[in-house]
């Protein structure tokens, strides 16, 4: 946003210098228009940058005025016309580049923005604002190894840059998730891989799911270290320090690693992280100790985030690290501390209302939704969440007009037409269920749109169409039970063997 502010004071300077070569009265015009972009409303400015455009065709400073108060009032796809027009007057105009790269990765579509932006970096090599957003985009198309140099060195340069340091965590759990999937692919369900998985599923607070992973790596590795303390510590959070202690004992009575021989364990242990990611090892057990240790840098680069002031950015980005992670009342808390910084922010609010829903918090959300619909009435995405909030809430009837819309302006968001079809079948109209039901078919996990299309069939009068649906349902739930059945007795949390 400071970067945003400077373009802002240096097109207005430029649409004022030609606005007083043409007249007095478009010099006030256009200090108006600098007035109402200053004071936060960009929308009355674009109609006084259409006039002073026309008025003075042709000159860059004006055009990109234009574009910039199109972009902060929303409409990012005509922005980047104007920053088009921009450069075909000046190819090498910076803020042009720069504003188009940000733009296009608002709209998520990185791929667009990666040319601009590196233009800007090469005309300003220095800029802070252009190396961090060609850095993001990288990071969008997935290009974690270029991107995290990147972020590494703006950390360096910038330590109080929440953005640079969110930025290098999530490179580094791309490159994580990577050397996983590597290592996944050479040796499926070994030690190393049921560790990891172990690892993941702690992080996530899957306490049964992480202790059964632990023991099944224990079973294929007896001798690998750090396994016995992760138990214990399973053990100490559910209440059985006996157990642990046991755990500790035996995993005291592993030997010390040979750094002769485990060069890389011993780079992780002493805390070399980088070293052990920069090692190009692709055996099995170097791949293990890239993850661990790029998991790791993840973390450290998230701790920092979380030492800096607490600011809108910092809990924004910090909401967004509790989503990955699935702790979705941990994410709203923290879109909550970003309210209270920026009072009526409509994207916070709306990250708020998706967050509280994830959550459970259909009356939170709800409350919520309901504000934002009625500024955004076309907005697919909040219809969906409004008319779905509202639905399981138990009102089948007030949720179908928004989940109506949603279905029309999108046949293709089968959740939606999922959830449209059970609002008719529970206001009676089995019909009009039939037809969004069968079509929310392919996105049935678990088998309740099976059974809830089976219902509809049978009301219908469809005795054949409800019995063969049913049956279909029936079969689910027996596989999903037996699964369940399984589960539960492997993940139970049982003594130490």
């Amino acid at each position: 946003m400071k970067c945003l502010r400077v373009l802002i004071l240096l097109a207005a300077c430029l649409l004022c210098r030609s606005a007083q070569a043409q007249s007095q009265a478009l010099a006030e015009k256009a200090q108006h228009a600098k007035e109402l972009m200053a004071a936060g409303k960009p929308e009355e400015a674009v109609p006084i940058y259409r006039e002073l455009n026309r008025a003075v065709p042709n000159n860059p400073g004006l055009v990109l005025n234009l574009g910039l108060a199109l972009d902060m009032s929303g409409n990012k796809p005509e922005a980047i016309r104007q920053y088009q027009g921009v450069l075909k007057l000046d190819p090498d105009s910076f803020p042009a580049l720069l504003l188009m790269g940000t733009a296009y990765l608002d709209l998520v579509q990185p791929e667009k923005a990666i040319a601009p932006l590196e233009r800007s970096v090469k005309i300003e090599p220095e800029s802070f604002e252009a190396q961090i957003t060609l850095a993001e985009a990288e990071m969008a198309l997935g290009q974690f190894g270029q991107a995290a140099p990147r972020f590494q060195r703006l950390s360096q340069q910038d330590p109080s840059s929440a953005k640079a340091w969110y930025g290098l965590g999530a490179c580094y759990e791309g490159l994580a998730q990577k050397s996983f999937d590597e290592l996944a692919d050479a040796s499926p369900g070994s030690a190393y891989w049921l560790n990891l998985v172990a690892e993941s599923r702690l992080d996530a607070k899957q306490t049964y799911s992480a202790f059964y992973f632990y023991r099944q790596a224990l079973t294929k590795m007896p001798s690998m270290r750090g396994v016995h303390a992760a138990i214990a510590g399973i053990y100490n959070e559910e209440g059985h320090p006996d157990w642990a202690s046991t755990e500790k004992e035996k995993e005291k009575q592993l030997p010390a690693p040979d750094c002769a021989v485990e060069k890389l364990e011993c780079e992780y242990q002493a805390g070399d992280f980088l070293g052990v990611v920069q090692s190009g090892a692709k055996s099995v057990e170097g791949l293990y100790w890239k993850t661990r240790a790029y998991n790791k840098l993840a973390l450290n680069a998230y701790l920092r985030l979380g030492q800096l002031p607490p600011s809108v950015e910092t809990h924004e980005l910090k909401a967004k690290i509790e989503s990955k992670r699935r702790q979705y009342l941990e994410a709203a808390n923290e879109w909550r501390e970003a309210l209270k910084l920026s009072p009526g922010n409509p994207h916070i609010q709306k990250e708020l209302a998706v967050a509280l829903y994830q959550s459970g918090d259909l009356e939170g959300a709800g409350t919520l939704l309901q504000e934002l619909v009625k500024r955004e009435p076309d907005a697919t995405d909040l219809n969906y969440l409004l008319g779905d909030t509202i639905l399981n809430s138990q009102k089948p009837q007030e949720a179908i007009p928004y989940l109506e819309k949603v279905v029309e302006s999108d046949p293709h968001m089968l959740p939606a037409q999922k959830s449209l079809g059970l609002a008719y079948l529970q206001t009676g109209q089995a019909g009009k269920a039939i037809v969004h039901l069968k079509e929310a078919l392919t996105i049935d996990q678990d088998g309740s749109v099976h059974y809830q299309l089976g219902r509809a069939y049978q009301v219908h009068g469809d005795r054949e169409l409800s019995s063969a649906m049913l049956k279909q349902y029936q079969e689910m739930q027996r596989a999903q039970q037996a699964g369940n059945k399984i589960v539960e007795n492997e993940v139970a949390i049982t003594p130490p063997e």
